[in-house]
């Protein structure tokens, strides 16, 4: 009996060695994760094993957001996970997300994963038109996404209609333009071009830069009775709430938490912050440095590559000028060999002709020597005389005409051995010719300004010193001064992309907000997220904007 009780205790205890979990699904802007979670879990729990996993740390920015009812709502830190009026039905998916925004990116976004977070998120809410962006500062955006994903812009790489399968526009502004998608991806290309040596950061952080001033960036919309209500006559205080408890709720809790973020701003950075900022000036250094190193390196294999083209393109020369000679040797060797057989038989034939010549002159002498007895013999005979003279003299000048032709072979002959000779030679000149020696280029020792640092193998070492870290301050100021400057010019140049696509507007096809932020553009201000006065939406409805 004592040892059924023993039994049922050790099995009772195992079980509540072992509790009760529940699966959860979190959806990040590029990836998704499942967790097992114990039922007593509040949402803090949950929350802080996300940001273990995704290497995060400023984990003020971001929240967990699950829909019920067409509503968005966010997980309570201090309410248990299930708790929430979220689906019981397993995996319980929640979003990943940020729920409040940086007034300055560049400044207060210090890990590369918040920063890669964030733009995924905006980049998502322009082109789904949660975040109105005008059609000239969406090319430009749309260029820097493409910087960010393809690297540098190359040519022979991203060829006409590389860009055919990404959507890098929201659908408000390619209906908007009698544009074509090939003309879309022309211009965008034309900036893409330009932004060459920026690495995935950069080009996502100069993406946040430009959206940041965008005027619905970090502002969410709701619907709300606005009943005025003024609580006393000397503040213009004034109540509203909306007909969903649930989006009063989420309006005071995002109130509340912007709130704490502007005064989390105003304050000094805590032991945490300081470290995390520090590293980031540090990895950003290291980066800039890697860059560099890979730049040279760059360099000089580009270098070594045009010298190598030069050599081969040497080469070839030669080679074609080494057959060029050989096919002109053999020509001159065929020539020669036709010219002294012409001759040989031209030769043969003057002698025949000449042994003809003094064959025909014995026959004369013979004839002269003979006797004739009658006249008739006599004139018959003379005739005959007559008649060989004439022979003797054509073959005489015929054998005369064959010895000068047969000198003018021999003459030929003689000029084509000795373009033989010189063929001949010009092939010796050029198999002799000393080859190209192989380039070593030396490196470009480095800019005095720069860190030392040494390179041993495959191996980067470096140390940074005070006055190191004020001298790459005092180069990001540079920066700084020299991104004002280019600002002017980008501003510029969205001006003349508006400009030039201006005649290709639908102007049937413009939307409210299209209409609104041109007018504040002909007013000559500059409208955006703080000073924008929304205009009714509906009779007895109002937007608010948090």
């Amino acid at each position: 009996m004592a040892g059924a009780i023993a039994s049922r205790m050790s099995f009772s205890s195992l079980k509540r060695k072992q509790p009760k979990t529940f699966t959860v699904r979190i959806v990040t802007m590029d990836a998704e994760m499942e967790f097992n979670c114990e039922m007593k879990w509040k949402g803090k729990d949950l929350f802080d094993l996300v940001c273990r996993t995704l290497g995060l740390r400023e984990t003020w920015f971001f929240g967990l957001q699950y829909t019920i009812k067409d509503t968005v709502a966010w997980l309570k830190m201090d309410k248990k996970v299930l708790d929430h009026d979220v689906s019981k039905d397993e995996p319980v998916t929640f979003h990943f997300l940020a729920k409040f925004y940086p007034e300055n990116a560049e400044e207060e976004l210090v890990q590369e994963i918040t920063q890669h977070l964030f733009f995924l998120q905006v980049k998502k809410q322009i082109l789904d038109e949660k975040i109105y962006c005008p059609p000239e500062a969406s090319v430009l955006l749309a260029s820097y996404a493409v910087q960010a994903k393809y690297g540098d812009y190359d040519p022979s790489v991203h060829k006409r209609g590389f860009l055919a399968q990404e959507e890098l526009l929201p659908k408000r502004v390619i209906n908007l333009y009698q544009m074509t998608p090939e003309m879309w991806e022309e211009r965008i290309t034309a900036w893409y071009a330009e932004h060459r040596g920026r690495a995935r950061d950069e080009a996502e952080m100069e993406y946040l830069k430009i959206a940041q001033d965008l005027e619905m960036y970090g502002v969410n919309y709701f619907a709300i009775r606005f009943t005025i209500k003024p609580l006393d006559k000397k503040i213009d205080v004034f109540k509203f709430n909306s007909s969903k408890l649930r989006v009063n709720k989420l309006i005071l809790q995002l109130c509340i938490g912007n709130h704490d973020l502007f005064m989390r701003r105003r304050k000094a950075d805590s032991l945490e912050v300081q470290q995390m900022k520090a590293q980031a000036r540090e990895e950003k250094a290291r980066k800039q440095m890697e860059r560099q190193r890979l730049a040279r390196e760059t360099q000089m294999r580009e270098e070594a590559e045009r010298t190598r083209d030069e050599l081969e393109r040497r080469l070839l020369q030669m080679k074609e000028e080494a057959t060029m000679a050989n096919e002109a040797l053999m020509r001159s060797e065929e020539t020669a060999d036709l010219l002294a057989e012409k001759a040989q038989i031209t030769e043969e034939e003057a002698k025949l002709l000449a042994q003809k010549a003094a064959e025909a002159e014995q026959e004369m002498q013979r004839i002269k020597a003979t006797a004739i007895r009658t006249e008739e013999e006599k004139r018959l005979m003379e005739q005959k005389v007559l008649e060989a003279e004439v022979l003797a003299l054509k073959m005489a000048e015929e054998s005369e005409r064959r010895a000068k032709e047969a000198d003018q072979l021999k003459q030929d002959l003689q000029e084509a051995r000795e373009a033989e000779r010189r063929a001949k030679q010009k092939l010796l000149e050029i198999a002799t010719k000393p080859t190209y020696p192989p380039v070593n280029p030396i490196p470009a020792p480095l800019p005095p300004d720069i860190p030392s640092f040494n390179i041993i193998g495959d191996s980067l070492s470096f140390d940074f010193k005070d006055t190191d870290m004020k001298r790459l301050s005092m180069e990001i100021e540079k920066e700084k001064v020299e991104y004002m400057e280019k600002s002017k010019h980008l501003q510029e140049q969205l001006n003349e992309l508006k400009t030039e696509i201006e005649a290709l507007k639908l102007k049937e096809r413009e939307t409210a907000l299209d209409v609104l932020h041109n007018e504040s553009s002909d007013r000559g201000g500059t409208s955006s997220k703080h000073n924008t006065i929304k205009k009714p939406q509906a009779q007895g409805r109002r937007p608010i904007c948090i």
